[in-house]
């Protein structure tokens, strides 16, 4: 693929699109780095959706009377026509309004967004109090949304406003405030006289009224159907993974993988625990060596650090070239209210804020190392932050619109647990417990597909599925939350509240949990597809190189792309 020797009109169509995005979503351009925007929140109205629509429709017009010059225009144009297309498909339908969860909501975006802001200069302390007196006025444009899609449409279940609704109340008791304290002392300004105090106060006030509200106009009006049914999940599927599936076929194959999977995972019990009964019977024997214990969130934060140095030491000039910009990812603990799931955050497009992972700790201050070995893996390097972080730097290759906007979480989720599958294949799980940690974390992915396709499709559990916790035999039984819960506490090892959070999670944002396993299945073909095309010439190093500066798309168009691959990069 050929580099970009100058600014094409694709290219500068792109920048104007990102430059919009910033203007139109506060939320985004912090996140992405983009100065100007820090001291605003974005406008969750119904009119204010209609505009971005009407823009994008604008944006796909534009970008039909410009023409491709080379693989590096035509690669940028397809990442924007796909995205702005998957993006309209929503707005049309009304679905981003109508789907909100604890992961996905104004409520979860506007708390987590403030740990992302600079925190060094009097003037950062004025954008954040200027940030927090506009949280009232967000949370209303996103109230009066939610009335008009309550008159419109089906609202989602109880569980998800009764679920955002604890999350406000969390926020509410403190947790700006807490931060403002910790703005006033970064920034060295007085927390009364710069305004932060009174701010975080009428923040808090604004999100406890939201909580209320939700609780007793809200809730009532919640739909009594937990499925979105098959039209909206293909909807959601195509944003997500970027590709066209056979979900039928899918749910299939997701539940053989999750066999698989399962079967090595009792291997594994039998030689940790050869009495065992249980897969629950041996986390719980690792989770009480003391041996693996992490002792405190001060130490739990020092040796995600560690850990991650030493992982870059290792695999770079071996697996993957790793630029010394991008070398550092930090760990952080999750702001109060999170979904139960460690998760990352790229680097701002200057990369003055460093790619971070964040842990929720869920009020625990005691964690078991073998759980958590494979996630920074997939949260890190070479996970997340290394195919992320690269994307930053490849300029020349990418538009900004690919590199801020075009990553699909298929692509994205998809890289991080190959990356996982990648350290098994390198010998990285040695030790018999930190395998079983691997094994749960793939098992889970494994079983997201077989229940997210399952409970949103309303399909029937396999015939062979047996007995789930003590709901007895579930073979061919219609599925439901509760069986969704015992089949990842059984078969992927997950606590119960870890389940119960997955399980809103998926219920909550149909798709979203497939595209990892979706999106690992395309990179583990692609990598296939190249050793047997190319034969002796094939060079892992040289594939990750080339995948990864190809950049972020949707499945479909980057297993076409991969296709394409000669070897070189």
């Amino acid at each position: 693929m050929s580099e970009q020797s100058s600014q094409s009109a694709i290219f500068t169509l792109a920048d104007e699109i990102v430059d919009r995005l910033a203007e139109s979503d506060p939320l985004f351009a912090t996140e992405a780095g983009i100065p100007g925007y820090d001291h605003l929140l974005p406008d969750f109205s119904v009119a204010k959706r209609r505009r971005d629509q009407a823009q994008i429709v604008r944006d796909l017009q534009t970008l039909e009377t410009l023409d491709a010059h080379g693989d590096v225009d035509r690669i940028a144009a397809a990442v924007i026509r796909e995205r702005l297309s998957v993006q309209l498909a929503l707005y049309e339908a009304d679905e981003e309004r109508r789907t909100f969860s604890v992961l996905n909501s104004p409520v979860a975006a506007i708390r987590q967004v403030f740990e992302l802001m600079p925190l060094s200069t009097p003037e950062n302390a004025k954008n954040v109090a200027r940030r927090l007196g506009h949280v009232r006025a967000s949370l209303e444009t996103w109230r009066g949304a939610l009335l008009i899609t309550a008159a419109e449409h089906e609202l989602p279940a109880a569980r998800h406003i009764i679920g955002v609704a604890d999350q406000a109340d969390t926020c509410a008791a403190g947790a700006f405030s807490e931060f403002a304290e910790r703005t006033a002392t970064a920034t060295g300004v007085d927390l009364e006289t710069s305004g932060l105090r009174s701010a975080a106060k009428d923040a808090e006030a604004a999100y406890a009224e939201l909580a209320a509200w939700m609780r007793s106009d809200l809730a009532p009006k919640a739909s009594s159907k937990e499925a979105c049914g098959e039209e909206r999940y293909q909807r959601w599927s195509a944003y997500w993974s970027g590709a066209t599936l056979d979900l039928h076929e899918l749910y299939e194959w997701g539940y053989q993988d999750l066999k698989r999977i399962n079967a090595r995972m009792w291997e594994i019990a039998r030689e940790l625990l050869p009495a065992a009964t249980s897969l629950v019977e041996v986390a719980d024997l690792l989770d009480s060596d003391p041996a693996r214990a992490i002792d405190g969130t001060d130490a739990l934060l020092t040796m995600l650090k560690a850990f991650t140095a030493r992982t870059t030491d290792e695999l770079d000039g071996v697996h993957f070239d790793i630029d010394d910009r991008i070398r550092f990812c930090d760990a952080r603990l999750a702001p109060e209210g999170s979904a139960a799931a460690p998760f990352y955050i790229n680097p701002s497009e200057d990369l003055s804020r460093p790619g971070t992972t964040w842990f929720p700790t869920l009020g625990k201050t005691q964690f078991s190392w073998w759980r958590f070995a494979s996630t920074w893996y997939h949260e890190s390097i070479p996970g997340h932050h290394l195919q992320i972080a690269t994307a930053l730097l490849s300029s020349e290759r990418q538009s900004r619109f690919h590199r801020l906007v075009g990553i699909t979480s298929g692509y994205a989720e998809g890289w991080a647990l190959y990356a996982e599958r990648l350290m098994d294949e390198l010998g990285y799980f040695s030790d018999l417990g930190d395998e079983l940690g691997y094994l749960a974390n793939q098992a889970l992915r494994a079983a997201r597909i077989v229940v997210d396709v399952g409970l949103h499709l309303e399909l029937d559990a396999p015939s062979d599925i047996g007995v789930l916790g003590d709901l007895g035999d579930c073979s061919n039984k219609r599925w439901t939350a509760g069986m969704a819960v015992a089949l990842l506490e059984e078969w992927a090892i997950q606590d119960h509240p870890m389940s119960v959070s997955e399980v809103d999670r998926y219920l909550g944002l149909p798709a979203q949990a497939i595209s990892y396993k979706v999106g690992e299945r395309i990179w583990l073909e692609s990598r296939e597809a190249a050793k047997q095309r190319l034969g002796d010439k094939f060079d892992l190093k040289a594939f990750h190189a080339h995948a990864l500066v190809l950049g972020p798309m949707g499945l479909d168009d980057f297993s076409a792309e991969m296709a394409l691959w000669d070897g070189g990069l």
